[in-house]
């Protein structure tokens, strides 16, 4: 960054011209006066402009708010952002783009804190912010009066605002981050809308999530969030830093995976609660996994509320990542309330995992792990699947693996195509201990088994209104421990094994 007596030579022409908003008060500045702006938001090149439009954004303060319009392309080596500033930019092809070697954001607020919130009513309108990744290193080593959160390490980051209010993006795209394409912390009130994230140039597990969020953190709103990732696409990660923040009133809708990495991740390590979120109208591609609800960090179980997700549509292409096998939802820890609702599993890449219950870390389930996980409820609504696959070797769509007090399915509808025929809905293993099961107004097509119960508990178990066709087998088998076993119109099938 240019040292403050640069930022004053660099600013010291600009107060002649400043055009005053007369509905406000504050001043708009078109960049092109000052700045070259002979650089490209996709290639780069030209004048370094860092100086001179850090000099105009270091006018806020003084003037009370500043509306930056980039009417072209800088190239900068990182910019910081006061309070009441907004920085529009004219079309898709106006921003920034990183200078190779900046190995820093391309844009951050200027009172980084993750205790106190100093910077409010930052707006980012439009444009494109590019940070350059292959200019960059994946990461810089701090010195011991700047670790701080980070450690030793910091990962170079795309864009990072620790300690906001009122943080405003609208149709912004931001390009080819080298780790983290935004990582926001300790804030409130954020808006994001129409937001773009391209990754053309995707490297192999190098940490390029999409959008970030650490606590403390109430009131987020993203609507129309579209594009792709070398890691998590959204993550909603409270204590994941700190092991206590929260992060609170979630409302995501409408999210376009075009064949990212991984898809939405929601994480609570400790005691930090995620709590009042609400997922909707998510469709695309993705590659291993689509959805991660789980505390990740071996140790405990979490602190997860109320979680609901709606309207999912989500197809894999090709796996990446060895580690694990695909699955559209992994969940796990303590979880209160978790409600899936119009879930779409169409003709799914075999073998694709439609819930794994009970995986808690990043290793698969043992007797250690699955002490760390307790779902309260689990209710599945308006389910839909469609599983064409032309593999014989069977199919569990949800594994139960910890111990679950409520699994509701209801009002929806199974097709399986008759090579499966040994598909099973549910399927429990030795950690399962389940309160009860309550199934009603489910269709399955083509289905063998609808509980597969090889181990485990089940308290009760209640079918109402199930229609079978082109069923063998009992719908309840296997020789785990079941309570009480309850039935009405149930058509199709002989009940028990």
């Amino acid at each position: 960054m240019p040292s403050v007596q640069e930022r004053d030579d660099a600013a010291m022409d600009i107060a002649d011209t400043i055009v005053p908003n007369k509905f406000s008060g504050r001043y708009t500045v078109y960049a092109s006066t000052y700045a070259k702006l002979d650089s490209d938001v996709i290639n780069g090149g030209g004048t370094d402009d860092t100086e001179v439009i850090q000099a105009i954004l270091d006018k806020a303060p003084e003037w009370g708010g500043l509306h930056l319009i980039m009417d072209g392309a800088a190239l900068v080596r990182g910019l910081e952002i006061y309070s009441n500033t907004t920085i529009e930019c004219k079309t898709k092809d106006c921003g920034f783009f990183l200078a190779s070697g900046s190995n820093r954001s391309i844009i951050q607020n200027v009172h980084l804190d993750f205790k106190t919130r100093h910077d409010k009513n930052i707006t980012l309108l439009g444009g494109t912010y590019n940070q350059n990744c292959n200019g960059q290193e994946h990461h810089i080593m701090l010195d011991s009066d700047s670790k701080g959160v980070f450690g030793a390490e910091k990962w170079v980051i795309g864009m990072e605002f620790y300690g906001v209010e009122h943080l405003t993006m609208r149709d912004v795209t931001i390009r080819n981050q080298r780790t983290f394409a935004m990582l926001v912390a300790n804030w409130y009130r954020v808006t994001m809308e129409n937001i773009t994230i391209e990754l053309p140039d995707n490297m192999f597990g190098q940490n390029q999530d999409g959008i970030h969020f650490w606590g403390p953190g109430q009131f987020l709103n993203m609507r129309n969030i579209m594009g792709c990732s070398g890691d998590d696409f959204i993550a909603l990660a409270p204590d994941e830093n700190d092991n206590v923040s929260d992060i609170t009133d979630v409302v995501i809708d409408g999210v376009f995976l075009n064949d990212a990495d991984q898809g939405i991740r929601l994480l609570s390590r400790a005691e930090g609660r995620l709590d009042r979120v609400i997922i909707r109208n998510v469709t695309g591609t993705f590659k291993s996994f689509g959805f991660y609800i789980n505390p990740w960090f071996p140790g405990s179980g979490g602190n997860f509320g109320n979680i609901t997700f709606e309207n999912i549509d989500l197809r894999q292409t090709k796996h990446k990542y060895d580690y694990a096998t695909p699955f559209l939802f992994r969940i796990g820890g303590n979880i209160e309330t978790l409600t899936l609702k119009g879930i779409h599993h169409n003709s799914p890449a075999n073998p694709l995992r439609l819930i794994d219950l009970g995986i808690p870390f990043y290793t698969p389930n043992d007797e250690h792990t699955a002490d760390y996980s307790h779902i309260h409820t689990l209710i599945l609504d308006d389910l839909q699947i469609f599983d064409k696959s032309d593999s014989d070797i069977g199919t569990s769509y949800i594994k139960v693996l910890c111990p679950v007090d409520s699994i509701v399915v209801r009002n929806s509808h199974v097709k399986v195509s008759e090579v499966s025929q040994n598909a099973r809905l549910i399927e429990t293993s030795e950690h399962a201990n389940i309160g009860c099961i309550h199934i009603s107004g489910l269709t399955v097509d083509g289905m063998n088994t609808l509980i597969d119960h090889p181990a485990g508990k089940i308290e009760t178990v209640c079918l109402n209104d199930v229609l079978c066709i082109n069923t063998s087998g009992p719908l309840i088998a296997g020789e785990g421990e079941i309570g009480v076993v309850q039935s009405n119109a149930v058509f199709g099938a002989h009940l028990k094994r």
